[in-house]
């Protein structure tokens, strides 16, 4: 995947989490994990990036997903921690 490709496809994944998932659910699974495939717009929670991702693979083994993690910026927060 090209990286323009690469940019429409996040894109697209997050135009589905702020239209649709985030207002549903923030409110009751903030900082678990969401993966979404953008393709069929499905999605999957999981307590861990681990959990979210394993649900999506199964469902959709052939596919590229994108995660996110509910209510925040990034799904993960590398080399330093954050407060």
């Amino acid at each position: 995947m090209d990286h323009l490709a690469r940019m429409e496809f996040v894109a697209r994944a997050e135009q589905i989490y702020h239209q649709t998932l985030g207002p549903l659910l923030e409110p009751d699974h903030a900082d678990e994990f969401v993966v979404i495939e953008p393709e069929s717009g499905d999605h999957f929670l999981g307590k861990t990036l681990g959990e979210a991702s394993q649900a999506a693979r199964k469902a959709h083994p052939d596919r590229l997903t994108h995660a996110m993690r509910v209510g925040q910026r990034t799904a993960l927060h590398l080399g330093m921690q954050c407060r």
